[in-house]
């Protein structure tokens, strides 16, 4: 049996968890049009290393699977609609139908919970088998409103309520980490998003324990509950200030020192958790891979320099299929890689850089500064653009049935 890369990195850590960075309802389709592309010599090997990631069948009658959970957010949505425009037309244009009086806003967010509510049912029986640890599905809030507590609050209940084995995604604001808390006080599993910074994690570590101090004086079961927070490790090193900031300083900064800036970030979030004993577990997402093409070297530093930890990988599609691409030329894992550290002359280099400085110092940024960050708002606006566009399909769903209908 020849092991997937991801399955590899796994192997480094029995509580490492691999995850899938995209609705189940688009695996089928994208596993056959990888396998469509594959090399010859590469067919057989990928078929087998897929089946054992995901397969409706096994999941069905085992309740086990190589994926330990799914993540979703508003891009990933809108390319489960994409997958199967025609049956999502319909859907929106019954909705409309059955419910005249209904608004955009409101199908929209009923065609959102279905495509939460499908993908959760695919692999609740993961859930079950494992009594809560693993088989949830990340639903996400509307990052249009990531400062608007009672609106997340509410949707969060909201995606709570659509199937026990969802986990609700609440973005890294200081409003975000107040919901964060009063979910947990509720016993909700939550995965906290666009965050990127030390003193984000640490703020989600923080309203975790207030919201379980709070759950368990009032009695509330947690024996299912789990928190992740995620770190979207080359969003904030590509799509923030750190590039612009160091040109303005006259600091040249590789795409390497880049990259290994972003680890010690997670790396020194991580380490803080573990001292600390706190149960939320470290996610890593926004993966890169560097590969120079056929006959050259490949690397993909984001997983390899952590191996050996127990983290949560959630790994878009696309990033999959460029490690097994790649597989031949990526170097073996060292599980000691995750006690490895960035030398001090490139944190002090870093840290030369303002950007920097409030992702990695403690005290780096207070929580009403978090939406502020860049990485922050270029990212919670991508989200919300994809939204709009998710909006505009259901719009235009309805204007065809209405002119179909007239």
């Amino acid at each position: 049996m020849s092991l997937h890369v991801l399955e590899k990195l796994a192997a480094t850590n029995p509580d490492c968890e691999i995850w899938f960075d995209s609705s189940p309802l688009v695996y089928a389709s994208w596993k056959k049009s990888v396998l469509a592309a594959a090399p010859s010599d590469k067919h057989k090997q990928w078929s087998e290393q897929f089946v054992r990631l995901f397969d409706r069948t096994e999941v069905e009658a085992t309740g086990t699977m190589g994926f330990r959970g799914v993540t979703t957010n508003p891009p990933l949505l809108l390319q489960a609609i994409q997958d199967d425009p025609e049956f999502w037309m319909g859907e929106i244009q019954r909705l409309a139908s059955d419910n005249p009086k209904a608004g955009v806003e409101e199908i929209y967010w009923t065609i959102y919970l279905d495509v939460v509510r499908r993908g959760a049912a695919m692999i609740r029986p993961v859930w079950e088998k494992s009594h809560g640890k693993y088989g949830l599905v990340s639903g996400q809030v509307d990052p249009r409103y990531v400062t608007d507590f009672d609106r997340m609050l509410e949707q969060g209940l909201t995606l709570a309520a659509v199937a026990p084995n969802v986990m609700v995604k609440i973005p890294g604001s200081k409003e975000g980490y107040d919901v964060i808390e009063e979910l947990t006080a509720r016993g909700i599993p939550t995965n906290n998003t666009t965050s990127f910074t030390v003193p984000q994690y640490v703020a989600c570590m923080n309203a975790v324990s207030r919201g379980l101090e709070r759950a368990k004086k009032a009695g509330i079961d947690l024996s299912r509950w789990r928190s992740v927070i995620t770190h979207m490790s080359a969003r904030l090193g590509n799509i923030g200030d750190l590039k612009a900031q160091a040109d303005a300083r006259g600091l040249s900064i590789t795409p390497e020192e880049i990259l290994l800036g972003e680890l010690a970030v997670l790396k020194r979030a991580y380490r803080y958790g573990k001292e600390t004993g706190h149960p939320s577990k470290m996610l890593q997402c926004s993966m890169r891979v560097s590969d120079s093409g056929p006959g050259g070297t490949a690397s993909s530093w984001h997983i390899a320099k952590l191996a050996g930890g127990d983290f949560v990988y959630t790994c878009p599609p696309s990033y999959i299929q460029q490690l097994m691409q790649a597989e031949d030329r990526l170097p073996e894992f060292d599980p000691r890689a995750i006690d490895e550290d960035a030398s001090p002359e490139l944190i002090d280099k870093l840290r030369r850089i303002p950007y920097f400085r409030q992702a990695y110092d403690f005290d780096g940024m207070e929580p009403h500064d978090f939406k502020n960050f860049a990485a922050f708002v270029a990212t919670a606006a991508e989200f919300a653009g994809a939204t709009r566009k998710t909006v505009d399909f259901v719009a235009r769903a309805i204007e065809s049935a209405r002119l179909h209908a007239a």
